[in-house]
């Protein structure tokens, strides 16, 4: 990484010198041709003046012809080159070439220009492309036109000539930049050093105001990381515990039976009855923690069709019944008609597990009663009973595994502590949310709510 940003950072120099450069030489040489222009426009306003002074003002050619003659050696220091053109456009003088070798000057831009609006200019490119020619014209009071021009280097000449300079310049910029580059990208990439070396003490590392979203996420990346390897290694710690309880139960007791020691036929049948219950313990047990591992798989996504709430809800019902029964509550379902995207084991679960809980939890007596609701784009779902309730200080951590707040009384009534942790997951897969609400005593109401489907067939 930090050889990219020295590259990217020592390329970006290269090219801002080098763009730099050329449209120095441009903007220099457009500077240059406007002060060429400016002077020729002096220097021929300059000689109109002297053309047409009071005392010896010219009103024909042929004056103007013998003025210019007459001036000739003092303009022959000059690289300026004059033409005198008549209206007619034939070369009334010129300083460089006879007169009457001229072609006619009529079409010319700069002195049609001069002719119909007092003054021109132009410029003309050599075929060479070495050289330039620049023209100014200007009305005489005569009629005629007085043109001044004057050769300078092209662009490409100019360039040619600082090429060498230019060179030299790039070269010992470019240098420092690479130079600079190198101590911007060290300084870039110190705060990530810090962070690989020290990621434990992350706070601690000193860095530039645009660094402060990166560390900030590589710091609840870091705390995620920690926190899942503690979820993990409790979750462990937990399912090797649970797991330790029955398998230590069948362990003993089909020991003691092995050995002879249990030889009354009650005893047998009781301690056969105790295997078998922490057997099935165990497989629920096993078979919750594979449906977490399920879940929790990001990969493993399940076909979603449109399921209808309450029947399923009715369904749950019907299977709860005799366990309700035998635990002395009522069980009842209740509502209306809606349709949600899910899928058959992930409805079924929820609300067994949710059923479940209010029956083992609840008094002798009481009742839990399953209510469907259709409100608009949302499908309710409330299981709510008359248990013993969830102290305040509880509520928020019943979903998590293993977590309970009766560890006798759960165990006693057979449950595995994952139940509501699975409920958890599937509606995180579902986008749909839960709420509780309890009070010691007064049982306990649990609300879900999930997207609903309009249009759909009930399934």
């Amino acid at each position: 990484m930090k050889r990219k940003i020295n590259k990217r950072l020592f390329s970006t120099a290269t090219l801002a010198i080098l763009v730099t450069l050329l449209l120095t030489v441009a903007v220099c040489y457009n500077l240059l041709k406007k002060q060429i222009l400016d002077d020729l426009r002096i220097y021929a306003k300059s000689m109109v003046y002297y053309l047409e002074t009071d005392s010896d003002r010219v009103t024909e050619g042929d004056d103007i012809r013998q003025k210019m003659v007459s001036f000739e050696e003092e303009l022959a220091g000059d690289d300026i080159r004059i033409t005198v053109i008549a209206a007619d456009g034939s070369a009334v003088y010129d300083s460089a070439v006879p007169a009457e070798k001229l072609t006619n000057h009529k079409n010319r831009p700069e002195v049609k220009d001069a002719f119909e609006a007092g003054e021109g200019k132009n410029i003309r490119k050599s075929d060479t492309l070495d050289k330039n020619t620049y023209y100014y014209a200007i009305l005489l009071e005569n009629g005629c036109v007085l043109r001044v021009a004057k050769d300078a280097d092209s662009i490409y000449m100019l360039m040619e000539y600082a090429v060498p300079y230019l060179l030299v310049i790039v070269v010992c910029l470019v240098f420092i930049c690479g130079v600079l580059a190198h101590y911007m990208a060290e300084g870039i990439m110190q705060p990530v050093k810090q962070i690989a070396e020290n990621a434990e003490n992350i706070d601690q590392v000193e860095s530039y105001e645009e660094m402060k979203p990166f560390i900030d996420a590589i710091k609840r990346q870091h705390d995620d990381v920690l926190e899942n390897a503690k979820l993990r290694q409790e979750f462990t710690a937990n399912v090797s515990h649970e797991l330790k309880t029955p398998l230590t139960a069948i362990s003993g007791y089909s020991e003691l039976i092995e050995n002879g020691m249990v030889i009354d036929e009650g005893e047998i049948r009781r301690f056969c009855g105790e295997i078998h219950k922490s057997a099935g313990r165990l497989l629920t047990l096993i078979n919750d923690v594979i449906r977490l591992s399920e879940l929790d798989d990001s990969e493993n996504s399940e076909i979603l069709e449109p399921i209808n709430l309450l029947d399923s809800a009715r369904v749950c019902v019907g299977m709860l019944q005799i366990n309700a029964e035998k635990h002395h509550v009522t069980l009842t379902a209740e509502g209306e008609n809606t349709v949600i995207m899910a899928t058959k084991q992930m409805v079924e679960e929820v609300l067994y597990n949710l059923c479940d809980n209010a029956i083992r939890y609840n008094r002798e007596n009481g009742s839990v009663t399953v209510i469907v609701e259709d409100r608009l784009d949302t499908a309710i779902l409330t299981v709510k009973d008359t248990g013993i309730g969830i102290p305040r200080e509880h509520q928020e951590r019943i979903f998590e595994r293993f977590y309970r707040v009766d560890k006798s009384r759960s165990k006693s009534t057979g449950g595995t502590g994952l139940g509501l942790a699975i409920v958890k997951h599937i509606l995180i897969k579902l986008d749909a949310t839960i709420s509780l609400r309890s009070e010691p005593g007064e049982g306990t109401e649990i609300t879900v709510s999930f997207p609903a489907v309009r249009d759909a067939k009930f399934k």
